[in-house]
C-alpha cells in the first residue's frame, strides 16, 4: 500500500514540477505513513499559508464554548474598531460578512503587512465589498479581526493563544509562527522553463491570524485527523469537543453557486467526496508554496467505506503554482481506504432496551412513510424504512422532568420533540415527532 502512496506522490511531485514535496497520512489503525520527494525531509517545514485559519477558527469556537463570546455577537463587542464593529463572529468564521478580501493597501505588492494594532487601526478604510449574508467571499481581513479578537479575550497575542491552547495539548511541536532552520525555500517555478525562482520570506504580521503558521506533513496529518474525528484524537476533549467539531463542519455557504462542489462552514472547508463520505479542512496558498490538509470522516454507526478512525492527510510543496498539491490529499485519503480499508469490527450483543422504550420499537407511520424505531448503543433512534445503510439515524434523548417527551439530539428534524402517548396499560400506542402524528399502521392525515 505504502510504495502506491508514494508513486503518487512522486507523481505529482515530477509532473508539477515541484522543488519540495513532503505528504503524511495518519490514521488509528495504522502507523504514520510519510514520504518526502525532492529537497524534503521528515522534518522539513512549509508554509502551509490559509490552513491557519482552521486553527483561528478553533480558537474562536474554544472561547465560546468558554463563555467568553457568542457566535453572533458583533466584533465590536470584543475590539475598539473604527469600522465594521457589526459584523458578527458567525459572518467572519464563514466568510459571508462581505468584507473585502485583504487588509488596506497592497499587501502582495509589497509583501509589507501591517502589525495587529495598524491592522485594525486602518479598519475605516476597507470596503465591504457585499452585503453582509449575501454569499461567499474570502476575507483574509476578516480572519486576522477575528483573530485578534480572540488573542485579547484571551489576555495574549494570537501566537501566545495559539501556542497554549492548541498546539501544546496536540503535540505539535512541529507547528510554529516563525520558520526554524528546517523550513525549506519557497519558489516560482517558471511556466516554460525548469528555473525556479526563489521567493522572498515574509513575515504577515497582523494577518498572521489567516495564514502565518508553518509546519510538517506529519504534524499537519494529524491535525486534520483532529478536524475530521476529534474524539479519536482528542479523547479527553483538551482542544475541542467533538460536538462543537460537528457544528464547525456544517455547511453554511457553497463557495460556487455553479458547482455547489465545496461548502464552508465555521472556518472550515467541506468536499464531498460521494455516498455520504466528506473530507473537511483547508488549502493554503503563500508565495512560494501550497498545502493541502484535510481529514475523512469517519463513517456513521461503523459502517460504510472502510474509512478508519482519526484520518487526515497532508501535502505540503514549495511550489506556488503546482495545484496538484492541494489536490493530492484526496486522492491519497481515497487510495488509503480502497486499498487498505478499515478492519470490519465485529457485531456484539448490546443492552435491552429499557422497559419504558421497549413499545416504541418497531415500525410506525408519519404522513404516509414508514419509520423505524430501535435502540442502540444507550439511545432510542430512528430511521426511515428505506434508508440507505449507513445513513446516520436520527437520535433522542429524554427532556428532563417531562414525562414520555424525548428531543432529537441528531439526525432527521434535530432539536424537535417527540411525545409518547400510552394506552391504559403503559403501552405506547401513538407518537408526535416534531407534532406529527405516528401510528402503528398507515393513516391519512384525518386518522383513517
Amino acid at each position: 500500500m505504502s510504495k502506491k502512496l508514494a508513486r503518487m506522490a512522486q507523481r505529482v511531485q515530477a509532473e508539477a514540477r515541484v522543488p519540495a514535496l513532503s505528504a503524511a497520512l495518519h490514521r488509528a489503525d495504522r502507523p504514520l505513513w510519510q514520504v518526502q520527494v525532492g529537497g524534503a525531509g521528515p522534518e522539513s517545514q512549509f508554509r502551509i499559508g490559509s490552513v491557519t485559519k482552521t486553527f483561528t477558527a478553533v480558537l474562536a469556537l474554544q472561547a465560546r464554548d468558554d463563555g467568553l463570546l457568542d457566535l453572533d455577537d458583533p466584533i465590536g463587542h470584543h475590539l475598539d474598531v473604527p469600522a465594521h464593529g457589526d459584523l458578527t463572529v458567525r459572518r467572519l468564521l464563514s466568510h459571508t460578512s462581505g468584507l473585502q478580501r485583504e487588509p488596506y493597501g497592497d499587501v502582495w505588492d509589497t509583501l509589507l503587512a501591517p502589525d495587529a494594532d495598524g491592522l485594525l487601526a486602518e479598519l475605516d478604510k476597507a470596503e465591504r465589498v457585499l452585503p453582509t449574508a449575501r454569499r461567499f467571499h474570502y476575507s483574509n481581513l476578516g480572519f486576522s479581526v477575528l483573530g485578534h479578537a480572540v488573542a485579547r479575550l484571551r489576555g495574549g497575542t494570537w501566537a501566545e493563544v495559539l501556542e497554549d491552547r492548541i498546539l501544546r495539548p496536540l503535540r505539535l511541536a512541529a507547528t510554529t509562527v516563525q520558520p526554524t532552520g528546517r523550513a525549506v525555500t519557497g519558489y516560482l517555478v517558471e511556466a516554460y522553463s525548469d528555473h525556479a525562482k526563489p521567493e522572498p520570506p515574509a513575515d504577515f504580521g497582523g494577518v498572521g491570524p489567516a495564514g502565518q503558521l508553518w509546519s510538517t506533513a506529519a504534524d499537519m496529518a494529524r491535525w486534520a485527523a483532529f478536524l475530521a474525528d476529534p474524539a479519536a484524537v482528542d479523547p479527553g476533549a483538551e482542544v475541542l469537543t467533538p460536538s462543537t467539531l460537528d457544528e464547525m463542519r456544517w455547511p453554511l455557504a457553497t463557495t460556487d453557486e455553479a458547482l455547489w462542489g465545496t461548502a464552508f462552514g465555521l472556518g472550515l472547508m467541506i468536499f464531498p467526496q460521494g455516498d455520504r463520505i466528506v473530507h473537511v479542512g483547508h488549502g493554503g496558498a503563500m508565495p512560494g508554496f501550497l498545502a493541502g490538509v484535510y481529514g475523512r470522516r469517519p463513517a456513521p454507526e461503523g459502517l460504510g467505506d472502510g474509512t478508519p478512525r482519526a484520518m487526515g492527510c497532508a501535502v505540503l510543496g514549495s511550489s506556488g503554482t503546482a495545484i496538484a498539491t492541494t489536490e493530492l490529499p484526496h486522492k491519497l485519503l481515497a487510495a488509503s481506504v480502497e486499498e487498505d480499508p478499515a478492519d470490519i469490527e465485529p457485531w456484539a450483543p448490546g443492552e435491552a432496551a429499557p422497559q419504558e422504550y421497549r413499545s416504541v420499537l418497531g415500525r410506525w407511520w408519519g404522513e404516509g412513510f414508514e419509520y423505524v424505531f430501535f435502540w442502540r448503543d444507550g439511545a432510542l433512534r430512528a430511521r426511515d424504512a428505506d434508508d440507505p445503510p449507513g445513513r446516520p439515524p436520527a437520535t433522542f434523548a429524554p427532556v428532563p422532568d417531562r414525562t414520555d417527551v424525548l428531543r432529537g439530539v441528531s439526525g432527521r428534524e434535530a432539536g424537535e420533540l417527540l411525545r409518547l402517548t400510552r394506552d391504559a396499560d403503559g403501552a405506547v400506542v401513538r407518537m408526535h415527532w416534531a407534532t406529527y402524528r405516528f401510528t402503528r399502521d398507515q393513516q391519512s392525515f384525518a386518522g383513517e
